[in-house]
């Protein structure tokens, strides 16, 4: 608990007061001033406490016995000395039993305190490792239970296509629902090492008005699938410092969200504009909503309201704004929709 520069230190500390009050005790520094006075004694022998209670802080019962045992041993010549005759030799003994008494009453309680703190650290250890297994408990649950299902069509549809007697067209129709199978894995998988093993930040000057349009245009084509409508307010020459990479998959994450989440013939909005010293990004959609007792859980791993999702997109949208040092809040209400803000810093200063 305390390095070797420190416990040095503090030994030095403890020595130079030990000798100070021994000084004191044998008339080398007092004396020469006010003379052989009985007051004199009396100070020292309040003195001798201070290095043992400091040693008992810093060094435990250990400590305190140590310090107690070697002021015990430089007073014991002026008790059995020539002087013992101009002082009171009980009380000298009672006030070498003083100090073992105090070393161990000190040096006990700090002691206890230490083995309360390493308790306490060794159950948080504990805490964390359990936490860990679970959490590999959940990603193996997890990928386990999204593989499954593609698995299965692939292993059908592989049957469908080595039957001699399946047509040629119907074995087009199944080559396109093996690949989209595979292309469904390989989401799931890439999806879940993102978030098992994220990759470091690399920071850099982005243009994110540029970024946030691009990504929107990228899932245009999705969108128009399912009826419904991106509009963007984007203002533009919005620069910030990030990792150009997660930033789009943050983008990618919150709006792939918001179009499963939405109706048809709706509308998801997008806005992104400069504060003073920060940016903020709000996504809308015109979905179903979260319920109160789901969107405390939201950004929980594997939490999800769908039956075909993986839990982890805004677990891992999550994880992106922290790294960025930014927040992350969503805001809805069942049956009229969603709003996730994001508000990231502009400098690399701001992030952690």
């Amino acid at each position: 608990m305390i390095s070797i520069d420190d416990k040095r230190y503090k030994i030095a500390i403890i020595a130079a007061i030990t000798v100070l009050t021994t000084a004191i005790h044998y008339g080398f520094v007092l004396e020469p001033i006010f003379g052989d006075a009985h007051w004199i004694h009396a100070v020292h022998s309040r003195f001798c406490y201070i290095p043992i209670v400091i040693a008992a802080a810093w060094f435990g019962l250990r400590g305190g016995i140590w310090t107690a045992t070697a002021i015990t041993i430089t007073v014991l010549p002026y008790v059995f000395g020539s002087r013992s005759s101009e002082h009171n030799f009980a009380g000298e003994l009672v006030e070498i039993v003083f100090y073992f008494a105090l070393a161990l009453l000190i040096g006990a309680l700090i002691d206890r305190e230490w083995r309360a703190r390493r308790r306490q650290q060794e159950m948080q250890l504990q805490l964390e490792r359990s936490q860990k297994l679970s959490l590999v408990g959940q990603v193996a649950a997890g990928v386990a239970h999204e593989l499954k299902n593609p698995l299965a069509s692939i292993k059908g549809a592989v049957e469908i296509i080595s039957d001699a007697n399946t047509a040629e067209n119907d074995r087009s129709e199944f080559r396109e629902i093996l690949f989209r199978e595979i292309k469904r894995m390989d989401g799931t998988v890439t999806e879940f090492l993102e978030f098992a093993r994220p990759k470091p930040t690399r920071l850099e000057r982005i243009d994110l008005s540029q970024l946030l349009l691009s990504s929107l245009r990228q899932l245009e084509t999705q969108a128009s699938k399912d009826s419904i409508h991106i509009a963007d307010e984007v203002e533009t020459g919005v620069v910030i410092e990030g990792d150009r990479e997660k930033l789009h998959q943050l983008i990618l994450n919150i709006v792939l969200n918001a179009i499963q989440a939405s109706k048809a013939d709706t509308k998801i909005s997008v806005r992104l504009r400069n504060r003073a010293n920060s940016v903020e990004m709000t996504f809308c959609d015109q979905g179903q909503g979260i319920s109160p007792s789901d969107l405390e859980r939201v950004f929980e791993p594997f939490f999800t309201t769908r039956a075909s999702g993986s839990g982890l997109g805004l677990a891992i949208a999550k994880s992106i704004v922290d790294a960025h040092g930014g927040s992350i809040e969503i805001q809805s209400k069942e049956l009229s929709g969603t709003t996730v803000t994001v508000e990231l810093p502009q400098k690399s200063d701001s992030l952690r």
